[in-house]
């Protein structure tokens, strides 16, 4: 009975850390976006007004912009 019993807690044991590690690695995985999302940031405030206008976008969209990036801001 008591083999029983503790195969039972190892699987609750095992359970548990796995929620422990997707929640880290969840954590994880957001602190790099935002990390990558910054970087961006700082690179296109960086390029001159004639310059991200070459790209198709405006320093008033650089927030959408880095935060979006699968989106095209002009709609397009």
């Amino acid at each position: 009975m008591s083999t029983i019993y503790s195969e039972a807690g190892l699987g609750r044991a095992a359970a548990s850390t796995q929620r422990v590690s997707s929640f880290f690695k969840k954590y994880w995985d957001a602190f790099q976006e935002r990390r990558e999302r910054q970087r961006l940031q700082t690179a296109l405030c960086d390029l001159s007004d004639w310059e991200l206008k070459d790209i198709g976008t405006t320093r008033g969209e650089i927030d959408y912009v880095a935060s979006n990036r699968d989106t095209d801001p002009r709609g397009i």
